[in-house]
């Protein structure tokens, strides 16, 4: 399947530079692109893409402000910030919005590329080195996203496994990727998955994430 791209960044040398760069990508299509967001929205409608990469710093209207239409507009799209920004605030802002992931720009184009497909599929992505300062926003009593780590229950009993399967997701691994270390099918990682969403009462694999890095659950034993 043809995973098709957007592309909206106001630095064209950098949207050259991805671009050719997802190019070498058999299964992707780099439909359009576009310098700011009010083009970018303008684009997303006319191809209605798989997959949007939108800057959160832009001149106009801002990457936040962008990604609250383009979700509203084209909810079966997914947006993924791709940003130089590693500030705990506009992380939890974009996903509060809707974005599916938040990737910075220094990734390499491995994970990049994976992140798409990911996203694709229907996970939310988000760079490893942000989990941390995610977990910050969750904490705090003034972040709406602090209502997540209340919802979990107080003493979910995880097998083994999970507890492995939970630090290959910290890690920002897919499904397929935690069956090969593990040397199980990708269709028992993916019901060991909603096993573990269902014991401690979360939504996404990202929120599984946070709870692994606040419980202290990324390291083994």
């Amino acid at each position: 399947m043809t995973i098709r791209i957007l592309l909206i960044d106001d630095h064209s040398l950098f949207r050259s530079g991805v671009r050719a760069l997802l190019a070498r990508q058999t299964d992707f299509e780099i439909v359009d692109e576009a310098a700011d967001g009010v083009e970018g929205i303008k684009r997303a409608k006319q191809h209605r893409p798989d997959v949007i990469l939108l800057d959160l710093n832009m001149p106009g209207l801002s990457g936040l402000e962008t990604l609250q239409l383009l979700v509203e507009d084209l909810p079966e799209s997914a947006v993924v910030m791709l940003t130089v920004s590693e500030q705990a605030e506009e992380l939890a802002a974009a996903l509060r919005s809707g974005a599916r992931g938040y990737l910075l720009k220094n990734i390499e184009t491995e994970t990049l590329t994976g992140a798409i497909r990911r996203a694709a599929a229907g996970e939310a992505v988000i760079s490893q080195s942000m989990t941390a300062k995610l977990v910050a926003q969750f904490r705090a009593p003034t972040n709406p996203a602090a209502t997540t780590a209340a919802c979990v229950s107080d003493e979910p009993r995880l097998t083994s496994r999970e507890h492995e399967i939970v630090r290959g997701l910290t890690r920002g691994e897919s499904n397929k990727e935690i069956a090969r270390e593990l040397g199980v099918a990708e269709s028992t990682v993916k019901i060991h998955v909603q096993n573990i969403l269902k014991k401690l009462n979360l939504t996404s694999r990202v929120q599984i994430a946070v709870y692994a890095v606040e419980r202290g659950l990324t390291a083994p034993g």
